[in-house]
């Protein structure tokens, strides 16, 4: 609203210069591209990024299977730690030697964790590629939104500081513009200041 106000106030304004009208024309642009220009923008890469992620999330269930894992032995077990805020507690987990047989029927066995405490001869089940390598759980549809509604949110607040920091950098080109002309006026001022011939 300061910006619209800004320019119809120096429409007709006999002081103004020719940069208030640049300065208020700006703040004007600036701010119909941050309402906008800044949520297209958004917009788009989220839906650019949601195509790409739920093209993920097909791939990834296509390739990666859950198998049963039979436990072997445990390899370690986790010290107990009464505060359940240490890091120690919150990233241990149980590590066991376990087999397993691939989607394409070949046996594997390696130390893995276990989502839970188990003993020697239980079972879990674990997520493998197509060859039997121990894979990360895929990506479900609803995290490929949260993620591209992120990515779009992202956009959009970047590009309107972008907008932003280009207007604050006219306005900064404008004001020493101003400075400049400001001290040329006050040395052609000093040159006859006082004088009495000089018609004041």
């Amino acid at each position: 609203m300061r910006a619209m106000t800004g320019v119809w106030r120096w429409r007709r304004n006999p002081l103004r210069r020719r940069t208030d009208r640049i300065e208020a024309w700006a703040a004007l642009t600036a701010a119909l591209l941050i309402v906008l220009a800044a949520p297209l923008a958004g917009w788009l890469t989220g839906r650019a990024a949601h195509g790409a992620l739920l093209e993920t999330v097909r791939l990834q269930h296509q390739q990666r299977h859950l198998v049963r894992v039979s436990v072997d032995r445990l390899v370690s077990r986790a010290p107990l730690d009464p505060d359940p805020e240490t890091s120690s507690q919150r990233d241990a987990h149980l590590r066991v030697i376990a087999r397993w047989t691939a989607v394409d029927g070949s046996p594997h066995i390696g130390q893995i964790a276990a989502p839970h405490p188990v003993e020697p001869g239980e079972g879990f089940r674990i997520w493998t590629d197509d060859r039997g390598r121990v894979m990360p759980r895929p990506m479900d549809v609803s995290t490929a939104g949260t993620h591209a509604v992120l990515a779009g949110l992202g956009t959009a607040a970047a590009a309107g500081g972008l907008i932003e920091a280009g207007r604050r950098l006219l306005v900064g080109q404008l004001m020493a513009r101003r400075f400049r002309r400001w001290d040329q006026e006050w040395e052609r001022a000093g040159q006859t200041w006082g004088r009495a011939d000089a018609g004041s």
